[in-house]
């Protein structure tokens, strides 16, 4: 049987958490927009920079719809920062890739975030994987890989 918890440290923590993804986002916004980048576009060349992805599954590592992926691919594609291209395994499936200036970008934006760049930093290893357990077991799962 669950019961709500109201009292002050739940409460307090459920705060915490609520003010560390805010500020998180909020200077990502705000490096995003000093390259006149939204969010969602530093996020994806974020990613395309470690590696060319599928547009399928960066639309599900950003858990939202493949048609927001394209959009988005299609406005970094028409800023030269990422180019598609077919799949050697399959060459039906597209991928996106950061171009040379796209990696450059995705380098500077990193470099200019503080808090959201390492918002663990003042954290030891072994705090981290507590903090990941823990979290891992607030939302069920307590076996996932990172």
């Amino acid at each position: 049987m669950s019961t709500t918890r109201t009292d002050p440290l739940t409460l307090e923590v459920v705060d915490l958490i609520g003010t560390v993804v805010a500020r998180y986002h909020e200077e990502y916004e705000e490096a995003a927009a000093r390259y006149h980048l939204t969010g969602a576009q530093a996020r994806v060349l974020g990613l395309l920079a470690m590696e060319p992805t599928a547009m399928r599954r960066i639309a599900r590592q950003l858990k939202c719809e493949p048609s927001n992926v394209t959009g988005i691919i299609d406005r970094l594609e028409a800023r030269g920062l990422v180019e598609r291209r077919p799949d050697p395994a399959d060459r039906r499936v597209k991928i996106a890739a950061a171009t040379d200036e796209g990696h450059r970008t995705a380098r500077d934006l990193r470099d200019a975030l503080h808090f959201a760049r390492e918002p663990l930093a003042e954290l030891s290893a072994e705090e981290r994987g507590t903090l990941r357990d823990l979290l891992r077991r607030m939302l069920g799962d307590a076996g996932a890989d990172a």
